[in-house]
């Protein structure tokens, strides 16, 4: 008998599909623990109803509580490599997404996300600056600053952006010397660019959206590095600032001594609007689900001081909003430069999900070999990093620290699981009987209508499928007799 809202044969695709791509990653773990481990966490958090830590997934998967201790311990085993388990995952996503391809190129999308921490002794905790058009946050926080990096899947009627990778970007540069910490010494804007390309490596060409604030010299030399080697093509669109300055190309060498000229005559891209109004094209384009009427002009000119490379920039106008867009790629079509922009949103999206669903950001690791942090540190105090001394209490700091990042791999995991689930079965779903109070979406189920889909018929799924992984593993950790809570993942 088909259980409610598909088929039981999708039934059976689906959970065959989750078992895949969970199975996909079993050789990224020297013990066994470890692996079954990784397995229960990331269906728990698919299916997690709340956010009050470890004790959710063993609430909703019905484990047995003497399991807690061996589960908060495969956070800080040394029995998987966060590396190879990111690797992993994009070899999965690569392999069973149902991904979205723009003439060739696969499209990444990147942004910063910061998510305030209370906590006086967890690592990268820093007093953050946080610019919001929204009154309800504040100006500063204290807290984690991540670098997020999806990739679009889907169509237009379904998108989704499925988080690759989302780590530590900033507060950990004191931790750089220890021994056997993988600390970046590179900015935000350039640990963004070096995980964006990281990714190319396995998806091949790939397009980035940024937002403006990425737009930066040091970040174009990244690129233009990184492409050089020849094992991916990457290139980045993103948006500039109104205040922007870029320049013609400079003229033929004049007769006589001295250097040839490296740029022409400055362009100020703010009074294109009005100089250039007469060049400026009609178009009707589909952005936001939507078909919108915007007029644009595209020029191609020298941007970045003591750089000066060609970049396409397209200036938008709808509705009398003025923006401007920039593009690495001169062969890539204003109209396509447009389009692609709009997309950038997606990623907002996904970390909205991420954190209202999944609880992505609702850790909280600590050590009490951290000094604790101070509020109101002065500027020329050492911050607790750097009082840091032993070496135990930098490994146990260092711990923690991929404790928090694993926490985070896995809720990448998860989230895309139910992603790329909501995507292959758009159309299959009867979402009005499901949890809808308001007019349904014509596109895919949302990912919390997908979790709360499961959390109802997830052990009736797995009671048909005995002979599944998945099915073992957690039937094993719902064990009451203790077999399996001293199944430590180190």
């Amino acid at each position: 008998m088909s259980l409610p809202y598909f088929p039981v044969v999708d039934h059976t695709i689906m959970m065959n599909f989750i078992e895949i791509v969970l199975c996909h990653f079993e050789s990224c773990f020297s013990r066994k623990a470890a692996f079954r481990w990784f397995v229960t966490i990331t269906v728990g958090f698919m299916l997690r109803s709340d956010k009050l830590g470890l004790t959710s997934v063993i609430r909703d998967l019905a484990l047995s509580p003497g399991s807690y201790d061996s589960m908060l311990h495969f956070f800080r085993a040394s029995s998987w490599s966060l590396e190879d388990i990111r690797r992993r995952w994009f070899s999965a996503v690569m392999d069973h997404a149902p991904l979205y391809r723009e003439g060739g190129f696969h499209v990444l999308v990147g942004d910063g996300v910061k998510q305030s921490k209370e906590g006086r002794r967890m690592p990268g905790v820093k007093k953050l600056f946080q610019e919001s058009e929204n009154s309800a946050k504040p100006e500063y926080i204290h807290g984690h600053m991540f670098g997020g990096l999806g990739i679009l899947a889907g169509n237009v009627r379904s998108w989704a952006c499925i988080p690759l990778s989302i780590r530590l970007h900033d507060g950990l540069q004191a931790a750089r010397e220890w021994k056997d910490a993988a600390v970046s010494s590179s900015s935000h804007v350039i640990q963004m660019v070096e995980d964006a390309y990281q990714a190319a490596l396995t998806f091949g060409d790939c397009l980035l959206l940024l937002d403006r604030y990425f737009l930066t010299v040091p970040a174009l030399e990244k690129l233009k590095t990184l492409n050089s080697s020849g094992a991916a093509h990457m290139e980045i669109i993103t948006k500039a600032k109104k205040s922007c300055t870029a320049y013609e190309k400079p003229g033929p060498r004049k007769p006589g001594r001295g250097r040839p000229p490296k740029k022409g005559a400055a362009v100020r891209l703010k009074e294109l609007f009005t100089s250039q109004k007469e060049q400026f094209q009609d178009a009707e384009i589909e952005l936001y689900g939507k078909k919108e009427s915007i007029r644009y002009y595209c020029i191609d000119l020298l941007w970045g001081q003591k750089l000066y490379q060609e970049l396409r920039f397209v200036l938008v106008e709808m509705d009398g909003i003025q923006s401007i867009l920039a593009s690495t790629s001169l062969a890539l079509e204003p109209l396509s430069v447009i389009r692609l922009y709009s997309y950038r949103f997606r990623i907002e999206c996904t970390f909205r999900e991420l954190k209202q669903q999944v609880g992505a950001f609702c850790y909280h690791f600590w050590s009490k070999h951290m000094p604790k942090l101070s509020y109101y540190q002065k500027k020329d105090e050492p911050s607790p990093l750097e009082r840091v001394g032993n070496e135990k209490s930098r490994r146990k700091v260092l711990e923690t620290v991929r404790a928090i990042e694993m926490h985070m791999a896995l809720s990448c995991i998860a989230m895309g699981i139910l992603q790329s689930v909501s995507i292959r079965f758009a159309g299959e779903f009867h979402p009005g009987q499901i949890r809808y109070q308001r007019t349904p979406s014509r596109g895919r189920m949302s990912e919390a209508a997908v979790m709360h889909y499961l959390r109802k018929h997830f052990f009736r799924l797995l009671g048909k499928q005995p002979e599944l992984c998945i099915t073992q593993i957690i039937q094993e950790q719902q064990d009451e007799s203790g077999t399996y809570w001293g199944s430590r993942a180190s």
